[in-house]
């Protein structure tokens, strides 16, 4: 069952960066859906060129901008242009990541940087950059972080950094511009299935298998799933939801849900 009636984002306006595949652009095909016109950024002109097409070939009426989301004023004016040519911005997704497996003996002080520059400044740069540009009051802000910036995972040292920054951004700017009538939230997926991330730490039946088995719902999660999530936030019905990270994972950051995980050894029965 589909709660979400058609056209309910028309007249709406996303700005969706990181937005050529993946999560991003699932958001962003799902608002076009839903009636919103987006614009999309990423760093390389031909992917999000073709990315907006997939949104215009499906009906819906998108733009795509070359910018990297470390250059600032490249952020700035590619919103800019979103709101010359839509109108002001109702939501504005950030979402450009960087990541690799690395142990932190291994990895190099610039590795470090570059993760921290693409996840956690990149947000900050589209945070920013976007006040001008935003529906004041009424602007939804969300940011796509992880659940390693609450719940530490081997090898994600510069990941779990920059999204633990980025989940205290969204906390701080929530308290800031909440008066301005602006709200911003954070999304942490889980293991997304449909996403070159999971094909990469999970490439063979048994390794997903394995995967699955230590996820509560016992599943992987979908674009879909994240997408409704975004849309859900950015409605009437989440007006009084702000400074919120939620967790969309399938209970994936509660722990490990796995058979072995739940085997409690017998306590020793004494007699009194």
């Amino acid at each position: 069952m589909d709660i979400f009636r058609d056209g309910i984002c028309a007249g709406k306006v996303v700005f969706v960066a990181g937005g050529s595949s993946g999560i991003n652009l699932a958001i962003g095909q799902r608002f076009a859906e839903l009636g919103a016109k987006v614009g999309l950024i990423s760093r390389k002109q031909d992917r999000v060129s073709a990315a907006a097409q997939t949104i215009v070939d499906a009906g819906g009426t998108a733009m795509g901008i070359e910018a990297d989301v470390r250059d600032y004023a490249a952020v700035e004016a590619a919103l800019a242009q979103v709101k010359q040519a839509y109108g002001e911005i109702d939501v504005v997704i950030s979402g450009a990541a960087g990541n690799f497996l690395a142990p932190a003996v291994a990895l190099s002080p610039n590795a470090f940087q570059t993760v921290i520059a693409i996840d956690l400044l990149g947000t900050f740069n589209v945070l920013r950059a976007c006040y001008d540009h935003i529906r004041k009051p009424g602007a939804s802000l969300i940011s796509i972080t992880a659940g390693q910036a609450t719940r530490p995972v081997m090898f994600q040292a510069h990941a779990g950094a920059a999204k633990a920054g980025i989940n205290n951004l969204t906390q701080g700017l929530a308290m800031e511009w909440g008066p301005a009538g602006i709200r911003v939230n954070a999304i942490a997926p889980g293991p997304i299935g449909d996403t070159e991330g999971m094909s990469r730490l999970a490439p063979s039946e048994e390794a997903t298998a394995a995967l699955k088995a230590r996820i509560p719902l016992r599943d992987y999660g979908t674009k879909r799933d994240i997408a409704d999530l975004a849309v859900f936030l950015s409605s009437e019905n989440a007006k009084y939801i702000t400074g919120a990270i939620i967790d969309c994972d399938g209970g994936s950051n509660l722990g490990d849900a796995s058979a072995d995980a739940l085997a409690i050894p017998h306590a020793d029965r004494r007699d009194a």
